[in-house]
């Protein structure tokens, strides 16, 4: 089964709550086996819509990474992330 990727580009409009978010979100990813490659570091722009804070996490599936956001501890990071941030997610397959 091939690993997914879960992708995120973020505004952040309020820094403490988007905070909170980052702080329960970690262990909330890390509990369906996800693990940060990367994580607001440098980036260039090269095409589309401009958020300042990328983030992409591995998953051993497609299907754990959608578990882990429909999971009751990721929604609860995700509140505070709603109103705090403008932000794109995706998830993707890793080609094998």
């Amino acid at each position: 089964m091939p690993t997914a990727l879960w992708i995120a580009h973020v505004q952040v409009t309020d820094a403490e709550a988007y905070g909170k978010y980052a702080a329960l979100a970690g262990p909330a990813i890390a509990a369906h086996g996800g693990y940060f490659l990367a994580r607001g570091g440098r980036y260039v722009q090269l095409e589309g819509n401009d958020r300042p804070r990328n983030v992409v996490a591995r998953f051993p599936s497609l299907e754990k990474a959608v578990e882990c956001y429909h999971s009751e501890a990721y929604q609860a990071a995700l509140s505070h992330a709603r109103g705090a941030s403008v932000r794109d997610l995706m998830v993707v397959e890793e080609a094998e």
